[in-house]
């Protein structure tokens, strides 16, 4: 292993440790955004910053080479109520750190930083090589990766950082959220009079449990749906509900366009269904392009996602990987090892050697 190599894995993870220790939920990733431009100002490296988004390229940027993205975010979740260790505290024991953000996305983001002040100062590379670290990934933001986009010149590829295990996601299911309404008429319970919407809602609902969409993908399987939440504005017992709202979960895979399945599911179901967003679509990469192809040169495997990233929002070929596990994510005492945030940021190198 070479010095250098070392040197940057030891600075990675002294870095996630302050990120760690710096309260970062959605919308209030400003001190980690503090954080990630005095690393990159210690190293001389100039940035950009756009709202919470960190920006910056490579010292020797041709606009005439073609250019790949290194990406991943430096929001988090709230922690859940089972944690039994303290989220903020950067606690490093046998092999693992644990903290907030630990695994997502934190090994991820301090790896893909390393591997672009590794590459920052060659001069002969055959691709640029711009880095983001970007804000409100975990809430889907307009704040985030959709900010940064547009700030960004033409990107031919990326790498977003999230936790596969450094395996390849390759395909990534869309998600839209779906409310539902259903509507009756009121009436007293002890007359059986009304029209009762939950009834009717039930009807609906026992079909997105049971419809199977006909087109199968090879990388993500089926689209699912799943009823998440269910309510009426009744507060008394006696009241025949005129009204009741339920939420659908859809996991879309690239087989289907959102458009198709809104419109598969209002021929079958008598409720109101109104899409919150269609904005996270599915995405897939070519298992052809030259990244893909890289990480099958080191043995990498390919899959399909169950989970979306801010892949769903890159209008341009997006590869999802990076160390720790997504297993993990959102779990309490959330932790990545310490010899997994090593490993990809030697991969990295390795993956992007092949291209640059």
């Amino acid at each position: 292993m070479s010095k250098e190599l070392t040197i940057l894995q030891d600075e990675a993870i002294a870095l996630l440790k302050k990120l760690i220790a710096t309260p970062s939920f959605s919308k209030e990733e400003d001190k980690t955004a503090d954080i990630l431009a005095a690393y990159l100002y210690e190293k001389g490296i100039a940035h950009q910053r756009v709202g919470n988004n960190i920006i910056a390229h490579n010292k020797y940027y041709d606009a005439e080479k073609p250019t790949i993205l290194l990406n991943s975010h430096h929001d988090t979740v709230k922690p859940n109520k089972g944690y039994t260790l303290d989220p903020f505290d950067p606690i490093e024991k046998d092999g693992k750190l644990f903290g907030l953000g630990s695994n997502d996305a934190g090994g991820c983001l301090v790896s893909l930083i390393s591997v672009f002040t590794h590459y920052y100062n060659n001069q002969n590379g055959r691709h640029n090589i711009i880095f983001a670290a970007t804000a409100e990934e975990e809430i889907s933001g307009i704040g985030g990766i959709e900010l940064t986009v547009p700030q960004l010149p033409p990107v031919d590829a990326a790498i977003v950082g999230e936790p596969t295990k450094m395996q390849m996601a390759v395909a990534e299911r869309g998600l839209m959220v779906l409310d539902c309404t259903s509507h009756g008429r009121a009436g007293h319970a002890a007359r059986n009079e009304g029209e009762n919407a939950i009834y009717k809602a039930l009807q609906d609902i026992d079909w997105f449990r049971n419809y199977r969409f006909e087109k199968v993908s090879p990388l993500l399987g089926p689209c699912m749906m799943t009823v998440t939440v269910i309510e009426t504005e009744n507060k008394a017992h006696n009241v025949v509900p005129p009204q009741c709202k339920f939420v659908v979960d859809t996991r879309i895979n690239e087989c289907y366009s959102f458009e198709e399945v809104i419109d598969i599911i209002r021929e079958h179901v008598t409720v109101e269904v109104k899409p919150r967003s269609t904005r996270l679509r599915s995405t897939s990469i070519s298992l052809d392009h030259p990244l893909v192809r890289a990480g099958l040169n080191l043995g990498r495997t390919c899959y399909g996602s169950p989970t979306t990233s801010d892949k769903a929002l890159m209008p341009f070929p997006a590869l999802k990987m990076g160390p720790g596990d997504s297993a993990r994510s959102h779990t309490a005492d959330e932790f990545i090892y310490t010899d997994e945030i090593r490993e990809g940021i030697s991969l990295y190198i390795q993956l992007l050697n092949q291209l640059l």
